[in-house]
């Protein structure tokens, strides 16, 4: 099922980077444990775009780790514009994992995209100097930017980040900059400081002015949760794109709505709860060809509460729903619920995690000089996807 809204105009060109076109200028966030290869090509079945692999560990990757390895495969529909987030912290180990990536097509695909994460508030890394906290020494971003640069040659090189540490400690202008100076082709900017995590409402207002700091395209990030956000956002900010993180959990079909909204059509789908399940069958059934069927109907089993989110489904069905092991299984108990219309009470709600805001985790002195070009000891995560 789908709704109208008011015709729109057309409202923003495709997303240059490089020689890689990305249109609708849409792009998927990596997020750890959900955007593996069967979630890419569900969200791809539903509208175009760049979808992002998992974030992947340079070190894990400079050490051929089997479990990296496995996670920086592209899908048989991505060979063209197979796109790869990496963490790291150290220039070198950086530059070497590009150079991994771009000159052995690591796993088979060599990618059309490099992001760099800068950006993860989490604080097992932000603790250690890494993600969202890196910016802070900007002559080490420097750094790292301009290796990975060098390394990828004629891939386009992004990097994503946070306004800052905290309110008093703002570095997104810092990292636009020396991202336009190095070489990067485009910058996104999570409209949250890195204490604030996933909590409150994202602030437009920085990638409107970043927007105006810079020269190459920024893309915007943060409580996209309707493609009517994203409207917004890019009329209010003037960005060059939308990143798309938690908004699409349990519906896919987001990417469907954005790809019309940036082409001026007003269909949004409102899908019945017969139409999600036979998405959340499509979805359990390309996990399972990918990682075998248990697995990957226990990996499903994650995504539940997020499609089913404001359907009236009863407590019982919803729990062995978490508990399914066969695609079968999961089609049978999906049989027992009536169908129903798509609640829209949900729209425009949070999806996904949530936090309350608290001071950021930093290495000792991590703030007296922002000029140190040294990497932060212990940084290095050794396991990719977050």
């Amino acid at each position: 099922m789908t709704s109208t809204l008011e015709p729109t105009t057309t409202a923003l060109p495709p997303l240059k980077l490089g020689a890689l076109a990305v249109d609708p200028a849409v792009v998927l966030a990596p997020m750890a444990g959900i955007t593996n290869p069967a979630f890419r090509t569900l969200c791809r079945e539903f509208g175009a775009g760049l979808y992002v692999c998992e974030m992947i560990t340079t070190r894990a990757l400079v050490e051929r780790s089997a479990k990296t390895l496995q996670m920086v495969r592209a899908t048989a529909d991505e060979k063209d514009a197979f796109s790869v987030q990496l963490y790291g912290v150290d220039p070198a180990t950086v530059g070497r994992a590009v150079e991994m990536l771009v000159d052995e097509g690591v796993a088979g695909t060599r990618p059309a995209h490099i992001d760099l994460n800068f950006g993860c508030p989490v604080p097992k890394v932000t603790r250690k100097g890494g993600g969202s906290a890196l910016p802070w020494r900007r002559v080490l971003l420097r750094d790292i930017v301009r290796e990975a640069v060098r390394a990828a040659r004629d891939v386009p090189v992004t990097i994503k980040t946070r306004i800052g540490i905290d309110a008093d400690h703002v570095t997104y202008l810092d990292a636009g900059r020396i991202a336009q100076d190095e070489g990067a082709a485009a910058i996104t900017l999570h409209g949250r400081t890195a204490d604030q995590l996933y909590s409150g409402t994202a602030d437009w207002s920085p990638i409107a002015r970043l927007v105006e700091a810079v020269d190459i395209p920024v893309l915007g990030n943060g409580d996209v949760w309707e493609a009517d956000d994203a409207l917004r956002m890019v009329a209010e900010t003037g960005c060059a794109g939308v990143v798309i993180g938690r908004g699409c959990l349990g519906r896919p079909w987001l990417f469907g709505d954005l790809a019309a909204a940036f082409a001026g059509e007003s269909r949004r789908a409102l899908p019945t709860l017969r139409e999600v399940a036979g998405i959340m069958h499509r979805h359990a059934t390309l996990l399972s060809g990918d990682q075998g069927e248990l697995h990957g109907c226990t990996d499903f089993r994650k995504h539940v509460a997020w499609y089913l989110k404001g359907f009236s489904v009863g407590s019982d069905v919803r729990r062995a729903l978490a508990m399914v092991s066969a695609l079968d299984e999961l089609a049978e108990l999906l049989d027992r619920i009536p169908d129903q219309p798509y609640p829209t009470v949900v729209l425009g709600a949070p999806r996904g995690r949530t936090s309350t805001p608290r001071p950021v985790a930093l290495p000792e002195g991590w703030l007296a000089d922002r000029d140190d070009p040294r990497p932060p000891a212990g940084a290095e995560l050794e396991t990719s996807g977050g």
